[in-house]
């Protein structure tokens, strides 16, 4: 998502230069990829690993950060600067920016740290990480100029927890991606490579942990077993992978297929040709997520099966899209009822599907993305020019 709004700067003219984690070499260097100068710092693993050894490495990121942007660009004078959450450590190099430039900081809100770290249970409110993080959460939305958030609910939240903040910096910016050529012929193909031949497929595509409590898309795929066509196809890593096979081992469950890596060029495409895209949120949370995953379901044109909690105005989205169906977590029936009214009735779901790829075109591409940034940003120039 980040690389898109990138690229999409970069194609309006503007000069980009990007600071980008790697621990896969072992010194910090400059790549230019597609005309975009790629400062690739060398960091600690910060992907699908434990929780202590992520927040370490995030803890590190900001000085590492520094220490590169001095060796490599010490006399780049920045006008704008666009980061997003995770992680919130940023803010360290954000403000030390600001003050050497000048600069503006636009803030892309994604997760809202640490509160869903609270949510998961992995910090305990008002201990010792927690206060630590929320003071840079607080330093984080005093330091930036503008804050995207992913949906109306996101800033609902951020006015109610934050009553010192200028609400005048927050508007909507939701998630967006590069517009799948659903003009193409679909590659059925890819059915027989991965095994899903005259099968009605469910796919999960994403990060597998905590946050995505997939006991529930579990519960789902056993009840679904009656069904000798269906199979739940989850694609992706994380965390939780180990205890996730452990448990469809111990539950019995026979419909369920494991990807763990497959080709990038292929994931739009092995989307494309399933039936239905899963979404799980875990019923803890008290801040209003909205999956990022969603992105590829909508994109696409199939129709999306959402478990959710309680505090995400995301239902409000899928609703408004009309492009699938929802239930609260930990609700198995309403979910395996959604699902059946799904499997039933191809008409419906094609229907369904096209009206998220309808949505996605009308308000999640970079295109728009870039647009709301340059127009939030020219309005607030005009603004305080209007009152010197």
């Amino acid at each position: 998502m980040f690389t898109t709004i990138v690229q999409q700067f970069h194609e309006n003219g503007h000069e980009v230069f990007v600071l980008a984690p790697d621990n896969k070499n072992e010194r910090t260097f400059i790549s230019n990829e597609a005309g975009i100068d790629i400062l690739r710092v060398k960091t600690l693993p910060i992907k699908n690993v434990p929780n202590v050894l992520k927040g370490f490495a995030n803890l590190l990121l900001p000085y590492q950060y520094n220490n590169a942007l001095n060796k490599f660009y010490p006399n780049i004078k920045f006008d704008l600067i666009i980061s997003p959450t995770p992680p919130i450590t940023l803010v360290d190099v954000t403000k030390k920016l600001k003050l050497k430039y000048n600069s503006k900081f636009y803030l892309i809100l994604r997760d809202i740290f640490p509160q869903n770290a609270v949510d998961l249970g992995f910090m305990k409110k008002d201990g010792f990480l927690y206060n630590y993080f929320k003071k840079k959460e607080i330093l984080l939305y005093n330091t930036a100029d503008y804050i995207g958030c992913m949906s109306v609910g996101n800033i609902k939240y951020i006015e109610d927890h934050n009553p010192f903040l200028d609400h005048k910096k927050l508007h909507v910016l939701s998630n967006y991606q590069i517009l799948y050529d659903i003009e193409k012929k679909a590659n059925f193909e890819l059915r027989r490579k991965y095994q899903l031949e005259d099968k009605f497929v469910v796919v999960f595509g994403g990060n597998m942990g905590k946050a995505q409590q997939l006991e529930n898309v579990l519960v789902l795929a056993k009840s679904c077993q009656i069904y000798k066509d269906v199979v739940f196809l989850l694609l992706g890593e994380g965390v939780h992978m180990n205890k996730l096979e452990q448990d469809i081992l111990r539950l019995g469950i026979t419909n369920i297929q494991i990807q763990k890596t497959i080709p990038k060029e292929e994931y739009q495409d092995l989307i494309r040709i399933c039936d239905v895209g899963l979404i799980s949120l875990h019923e803890s949370f008290t801040i209003p997520n909205i999956p990022s995953k969603t992105l590829d379901y909508f994109n696409v044109g199939i129709p999306v099966l959402a478990s959710i909690d309680k505090s995400t105005d995301y239902n409000e989205i899928l609703d408004q899209a009309k492009a699938g169906y929802w239930s609260y977590a930990g609700d198995h029936e309403a979910y395996k009822n959604n699902f059946d009214k799904l499997y039933q009735n191809a008409t419906s779901r094609k229907q369904i599907g096209a009206n998220g790829r309808l949505y996605f075109e009308k308000h999640l591409t970079p295109q728009i993305a870039y647009a709301i940034i340059i127009k939030v940003l020219n309005s607030n120039d005009e603004y305080k020019n209007q009152n010197n």
